[in-house]
């Protein structure tokens, strides 16, 4: 698995923007990739989801490099952040690690959709939620979901507690305090992993699923990058985050059933596979119900289904056009294998990218 980061603001780009249109298949929309044959142009804003962030940034360089006229900005500023900005209608898109609720669809107040028209989600972006943590000698380690939530409830303060011990013999723990590090901002990250804790582990996490941290215990950090950061400067550091920026950390392996299952973007497809999509919600909204406490062999159930959300009837037709282009661009299997190269995720299988497709193609 390609592991890298991007150290420069998503929206100045990157500076080796990969060259995707030398082999585009143009599928669900996408720009031709024939730069001489664009007519596209104009600017899109994005923001929310900091997990993007790496996937952003070669979905932006590929489209803008087959369609050299376009400016997409996206701001990694959080899912929270992001949808709020939608609502606002301060962005075109948002990104968002989970869905909207339905009480959220409910309420309405999209203000760049048409009123009372449905909002679309799309789940273009699927990655495994990596377990980090910084501990000297030691590169992996292996966990059930109990000793998961009592380390990061703060039941669980010690490396050489028995919980841990007893599932990674022959590894030497230090007696050294365990400093759990969670997002301070509300975030989609959190609400994933909450979610997988409230569902594998409902004695040890009693916090349910939440996307705003419930404890005061721990360190508190901002964004995926100040996750990672506070792990990697840390010592005896444990934190989460996007599997896109696990290099160079040790990692936990998750049990499932009667194994170990380590993260990686095959893991992480078949969970999602395997999982239903939301009842009762409108045509284009294809938020997906994962299966948290699935024991199939070879499923990693820390897993984030990261959303592009649009409108289905903007209120302004300016933009439209160039809207499906680009989300168009992101579900083909070009925009999938450039996000998979650049952050580990998992491309979304043909099934997933026709029922996005179809949906795409109805943007009005």
């Amino acid at each position: 698995m390609n592991l890298k980061r991007f150290g420069v603001p998503i929206a100045f780009a990157v500076t080796a923007a990969l060259a995707l249109s030398s082999c585009a298949s143009n599928e669900g929309g996408a720009a031709a990739a024939d730069e001489s044959a664009s007519s596209l142009s104009g600017s899109l804003v994005g923001a929310g989801a900091s997990s993007q962030e790496t996937a952003q940034a070669a979905w932006i360089a590929g489209f803008q490099t087959a369609n050299p006229d376009v400016t997409i900005d996206y701001d990694p500023s959080g899912s929270g952040a992001g949808r709020d900005t939608f609502l606002a209608g301060a962005s075109d898109f948002a990104g968002s690690d989970r869905a909207f609720k339905d009480e959220e669809i409910e309420a309405g107040g999209f203000e760049k959709c048409v009123p009372d028209s449905s909002i679309v989600e799309l789940p273009v972006y699927i990655s495994p939620i990596a377990v980090i943590f910084n501990l000297d000698g030691v590169d992996s380690l292996d966990l059930d979901a109990a000793t998961v939530a009592g380390i990061f409830a703060g039941t669980i303060t010690k490396w050489n507690d028995p919980a841990i011990a007893a599932t990674n013999p022959g590894v030497t723990l230090p007696d050294l305090a365990i400093t759990a590090v969670h997002r301070s901002d509300k975030s989609g990250t959190t609400g994933n992993f909450t979610e997988y804790l409230a569902a594998a582990a409902p004695d040890a996490w009693t916090a349910g699923a939440v996307e705003e941290w419930p404890f005061e215990s721990g360190e508190a950090a901002q964004g995926t990058s100040g996750v990672v950061d506070a792990v990697k400067n840390g010592t005896g550091t444990i934190g989460y985050a996007d599997a896109s920026r696990a290099e160079g950390l040790g990692t936990v392996a998750i049990k499932v059933g009667d194994e170990f299952v380590s993260y990686s973007p095959e893991a992480a497809s078949a969970i999602v596979d395997a999982s239903p999509f939301v009842s009762g919600r409108a045509e284009g909204d294809l938020a997906i119900e994962l299966d948290r406490t699935s024991t199939e062999a070879g499923v990693y159930p820390i897993v984030l289904v990261s959303y592009l959300i649009a409108c289905a009837e903007y209120a302004d037709a300016a933009n439209v056009e160039l809207v499906k282009e680009y989300l168009g661009f992101v579900a083909s299997a070009e925009g999938q294998d450039a996000a998979s190269e650049n952050s580990g995720s998992a491309p979304i299988s043909d099934t997933l990218r026709e029922k996005i497709t179809a949906v795409i193609d109805s943007i009005q």
